[in-house]
């Protein structure tokens, strides 16, 4: 299949023919897919606009560059959130490798985008990238006023399941000045990452 008909592919009602057109796209991709991909971020239709996020995560670091400048420059809000998920599907797709370096900076500016759709989807991301974002998520959670970007980060915090992830969520359930929902939301973060932690495969 050509690129263009990929492309078109990624419009299609059916969802199985739309992954298959995002991973065959990786297969024969060459220089314009990344800026092409890039240019459906804003695009109306909303099943087109999540199959290119899901085909940026698809082909991985090398998009990183050009998805963080648009995270941190778009004047469009819908751009700007969907590159932070797909920035969070690299970390989906690409587990076993290194998240890469500008990911993780751009994701820690936009934690302060304006817009909660971005600062949120910002958080759930980096909640995705796991170990190498603990120390971002815990830096903007202790510095936010923010409730609703606190609650995500609670939720990221949840998502990376490992020990340090818990003493944070256990302090922020027993610190009294926090605002009531934080702390439910960290309570029900707490016992999401127990059950991460328990499932998690032992090394």
């Amino acid at each position: 299949m050509t690129q263009d008909a990929l492309f078109q592919q990624l419009k299609h009602p059916n969802p199985n023919l739309r992954e298959r057109a995002i991973w065959e796209l990786v297969d024969v991709r060459d220089e314009t897919t990344i800026p092409r991909l890039m240019g459906v971020l804003g695009d109306e239709d909303v099943v087109y606009r999540r199959a290119a996020v899901k085909a940026l995560g698809a082909i991985g670091a090398d998009t990183a560059p050009l998805v963080v400048e648009s995270l941190l420059n778009s004047d469009n809000v819908t751009v700007r959130g969907s590159c932070a998920k797909a920035l969070a599907q690299i970390a989906v797709n690409y587990r076993e490798e290194p998240f890469p370096v500008e990911g993780l900076e751009g994701l820690k500016k936009s934690l302060h985008d304006p817009n909660p759709v971005v600062h949120i989807a910002s958080a759930m991301a980096l909640g995705e990238v796991g170990n190498a974002a603990l120390d971002i998520l815990v830096e903007a959670f202790n510095t936010t006023d923010n409730i609703a970007l606190a609650v995500a980060l609670a939720n990221a915090l949840a998502s990376i399941g490992n020990e340090q992830a818990r003493e944070v969520l256990t302090q922020m359930v027993s610190n009294e000045c926090l605002h009531t929902y934080v702390r439910e939301t960290a309570t029900s973060a707490l016992s999401r990452l127990e059950l991460v932690m328990k499932n998690q495969p032992k090394s």
